[in-house]
């Protein structure tokens, strides 16, 4: 379905079909056709596949996607997807990632559906916004039997995806559909501040009965002149809060950080400013999910000296990031990775583990931080 809607939007073959050509796998062939959902004219991607095909790890997926001649960045969002529904599988079954086989997506269809989707959103070089998914109920049976939904490699697939409880009793968000937004969206919004410019349908096999079974994209252009008239950005992501306190000690200051983190905040931070009068004084500022927003703001009014707190929606861009554990001398410690996008690869000992294993051994905090990247580098993870 998603790339149907591709397809729909405008989006050539051409592109995708000479990159599907040079991948190793054979045994199948696609072609696309219209239907009609309820008056809706939607294109149907579908993947005929020969029988005998194999089931692939992740390590061989990998090791095909890299190796493939494809722009850098349609290989490092595909690369980015199945590592995102790797690392699901390996939490599911509690087993190395490498060793992931996977069934669903480790078909061939499922393989040219991501490829293909990283292939075409390249092409198209826009900004991903994505409305918050529907999560079905119910069950479905899987390759190890019956599953609940949503299926649990769906659930974690979508880790800091934003999910809306749908009643409807089927799947509407499958594995690979689940990595495939977790991997391109850079944000969610159930529809973003935008000028819309053209509309693609991509429509899926089945016939739902309390709706028409079709993705939606739309391609648009960011209504800039919304954000600077101060009108409210459906876009946003995100929250910053303020205040200007002229009468708090450091002391209490550091609290009020400690505080807006607890409630929620995701970063928070004081700023020395000089207010009216010349007089010395904070600025007290956090940033949090939307969602939270409320919760950091009486955090801030109610341990603070402040009587009121200003407010303005921002967008985040973040990198894709992913965890490993990395084994010490002084322990397992995780580390955080940003990878996968094309950008420099950095990667980072979590701050508060190191501290605990440091105060535990009883030596320097950067001897732990140094044994892990030392561990990271000599590839000692699970």
């Amino acid at each position: 379905m998603f790339v149907a809607a591709l397809l729909d939007l405008g989006v050539p073959r051409g592109p995708i079909e000479e990159a599907m050509s040079a991948l190793p796998i054979r045994g199948y062939r696609t072609h696309t056709f219209d239907v009609s959902r309820s008056g809706i004219v939607a294109t149907r991607f579908e993947v005929e596949v020969e029988s005998g095909q194999p089931q692939r790890t992740y390590a061989e997926i990998r090791a095909m996607v890299e190796a493939a001649p494809l722009t850098d960045g349609a290989r490092a969002l595909a690369l980015r997807a199945f590592r995102i529904l790797g690392e699901a599988e390996a939490d599911v079954h509690r087993i190395p990632i490498d060793e992931v086989h996977f069934h669903e997506v480790g078909a061939v269809d499922s393989i040219v559906d991501t490829v293909a989707v990283a292939i075409a959103l390249d092409w198209l070089g826009a900004e991903v916004v994505s409305a918050p998914l529907p999560m079905g109920r119910g069950f479905i049976r899987a390759q190890h039997g019956i599953l609940p939904l949503p299926a649990p490699a769906t659930v974690l697939a979508l880790r800091g995806v934003p999910t809306v409880e749908d009643a409807s009793p089927t799947e509407l968000v499958t594995p690979t559909g689940a990595c495939l937004v977790a991997a391109a969206a850079r944000s969610y919004a159930r529809w973003p501040a935008m000028r819309p410019e053209r509309m693609g349908w991509g429509a899926g096999k089945r016939e739902l009965t309390d709706r028409p079974n079709l993705l939606r994209v739309v391609l648009g252009t960011p209504d800039d002149t919304a954000r600077r008239s101060g009108a409210h950005d459906a876009d946003a992501t995100h929250t910053v809060l303020e205040a200007n306190v002229d009468d708090m000690s450091g002391e209490l200051a550091a609290h009020v950080i400690e505080r807006a983190l607890g409630r929620g905040a995701l970063d928070a931070w004081a700023t020395p400013i000089v207010m009216k009068k010349g007089r010395p004084a904070l600025k007290l500022s956090a940033l949090a999910r939307r969602a939270d927003a409320g919760e950091v703001a009486r955090a801030l009014l109610a341990e603070s000296t402040t009587l009121g707190v200003r407010t303005f929606d921002v967008r985040r861009t973040e990198r894709p990031r992913r965890f490993v554990t990395v084994e010490t001398p002084f322990g397992a410690i995780p580390v955080k990775i940003a990878d996968g996008d094309g950008l420099p690869a950095h990667a980072a000992p979590e701050h508060d583990a190191c501290h605990a294993a440091a105060r535990l051994h009883d030596v320097p905090l950067r001897t732990v931080y140094a044994a892990a990247l030392s561990a990271f580098a000599a590839g000692d993870q699970r």
